[in-house]
């Protein structure tokens, strides 16, 4: 059996060491871990959700896009991943896509004066 740093330990090792690596700003490292977390447990939002983030801060747009549509599709109404998928869409140029992700996800934390 083959592992690298990445991959080394359980899950909850990987989980922190991804957030360690997500925390000292190194998006591409922590984003390494998280996909083949993300690929052992798809049905769970943190690591996903962290996935996201680390693809978007380190400007892999198209793949935070992706990671983010999946999960709104399996939980439409988590709207920190809807707001996240505004900015990302933005971030692309895509301000008229954006816009239904970012009133639903002002609407879903109770921001009802934005809208």
């Amino acid at each position: 059996m083959n592992t690298t740093y990445y991959d080394h330990g359980t899950s909850a090792e990987r989980w922190e060491r991804a957030r360690m690596f997500f925390d000292a700003r190194d998006y591409a490292a922590s984003a390494r871990i998280l996909d083949g977390l993300v690929e052992e447990a798809p049905e769970q939002v943190g690591p996903r959700l962290l996935l996201a983030r680390a693809y978007y801060h380190s400007a892999q747009l198209r793949r935070a896009e992706t990671q983010l549509r999946e999960l709104v599709e399996r939980d439409p109404v988590e709207h920190y991943a809807r707001l996240m998928l505004g900015r990302t869409l933005q971030r692309q140029g895509r301000h008229e896509e954006a816009e239904p992700h970012m009133r639903l996800a002002s609407a879903l934390a109770g921001d009802f004066e934005s809208l």
